[in-house]
């Protein structure tokens, strides 16, 4: 597993909230491609605060 850019018992104890007894469990493989997809977005957010010569990302940049 590299990093992992998410908390994993924020994860699971939010899966187990909105899915109830039907889904109330989270694999550490899926936290890892969550991870994954977070490292995207973050990644693609800088570029843009870059592009906009901004040290800053902020919400419209995500």
């Amino acid at each position: 597993m590299g990093n992992v850019l998410v908390v994993q018992s924020k994860v699971k104890e939010f899966a187990k909230k909105i899915g109830g007894k039907d889904v109330s469990r989270f694999s550490g493989d899926a936290v890892e491609e969550l991870s994954k997809r977070v490292e995207v977005i973050i990644k693609d957010a800088v570029k843009r605060a870059k592009e906009n010569k901004r040290g800053t990302v902020q919400g419209r940049d995500i």
